[in-house]
């Protein structure tokens, strides 16, 4: 017998790449609930080959399903997890809401499945942001061997991760600069096509923007509170597919060659590093892989132990709906959910 699962905010990017995968990965479900607002209410959604046609949040009822996958935002999610959780189904919310509560984990299953376990306390259970979590994929098994002292990091997020809104900004000033149409911006603060834009989400009093401090508080909650990260994120007229170039020291050697080994043999990892024109990933080719790639591996000689290397993953599916359920796959391997009656 089978779980199941509500996916609330179907209809969005995340909420339609987290029905795909589902079907995908064979998820173990009897049935699949698609949730959205009410006006969104009889909207059809692809599951595998099936059409499912989306229900009301407002008036569902959550006593006895399993899973709850979470993408429609943070108020959305403030309002309805705790309810949510309250009836027994576990959270999996992708929004930023509650990742820094103390009470509830923040998972990337690679790098701290163990914490999983501390959903209970709330019935809830926070994915990280979509720049975090294919950068700790990556650092993970390295501080494994060579404890990480600091990271410098470099985002090149495509405009997905902004939302439909975004990508359908990219295409129509694509499309008009070809005709002679002056691009307008609107949902960012400056034209994203055939531009980049160093500003995601709002700007704090140090300088730097949530985008950049969410990637340094996640960094330490999910793998070590003593590294220290600074990053820069930057908006691209890419529309899937965050890139990192990364820096990274270490507190012991930790050469290129160590470093290639050890990734090569990492879960959720592929090293795709070829000294030669077109021997790396690039976002393109990342689109609808699980995988995050790693390329451009190689000794940082302006410091001791130090390596600098490049990352590319699937912002929708590894960022997000993937991740997502790969907690509830992990939740179900290690027997930690009493199956709703």
């Amino acid at each position: 017998m089978g779980y199941k699962v509500a996916v609330i905010g179907a209809t969005g990017n995340v909420g339609r790449e987290m029905l795909n995968i589902l079907a995908e990965r064979e998820f173990p479900a009897d049935e699949v609930i698609p949730l959205a607002s009410s006006r969104s209410i009889g909207v059809e959604v692809s599951y595998g080959d099936a059409r499912l046609k989306c229900r009301d949040l407002e008036n569902f009822d959550f006593h006895g399903i399993d899973f709850a996958l979470m993408s429609a935002g943070s108020t959305i999610s403030k309002e309805w997890s705790p309810r949510i959780g309250s009836t027994g189904c576990v959270v999996i919310d992708n929004s930023s809401c509650w990742r820094y509560d103390a009470d509830v984990p923040l998972i990337v299953p690679e790098v701290n499945a163990d914490a999983i376990a501390g959903f209970t306390k709330k019935n809830i259970i926070a994915n990280p942001n979509c720049s975090t979590a294919q950068l700790v994929v990556v650092l993970k098994p390295l501080h494994d061997v060579a404890k990480i002292k600091r990271v410098v990091v470099s985002t090149y997020q495509s405009v997905s991760g902004a939302g439909k809104e975004a990508m359908d900004e990219l295409w129509n000033q694509t499309k008009g600069i070809f005709v002679t149409q002056p691009p307008e911006p609107d949902k960012f603060t400056k034209q994203i096509a055939f531009n980049v834009i160093p500003h995601i989400d709002v700007f704090l009093d140090d300088g730097s923007t949530k985008e950049e401090w969410k990637m340094m508080v996640e960094t330490k909650k999910i793998l070590d509170p003593k590294i220290k990260l600074t990053a820069t994120c930057v908006r691209v007229p890419v529309f899937v597919g965050h890139a990192e170039a990364v820096n990274i020291e270490f507190e012991s050697e930790m050469t290129a060659k160590d470093a290639r080994r050890i990734l090569r043999d990492a879960p959720g990892i592929l090293v795709v590093d070829k000294r030669e024109p077109g021997g790396y990933v690039t976002p393109v080719e990342c689109v609808g892989d699980y995988a995050t790639y790693v390329s451009r591996i190689r000794d940082d000689q302006t410091v001791d132990n130090a390596l600098s290397l490049w990352c590319v993953s699937d912002n929708l599916r590894k960022g997000a709906a993937l991740n997502t359920i790969q907690i509830a796959e992990t939740i179900i391997e290690r027997n930690l959910l009493k199956k709703a009656a």
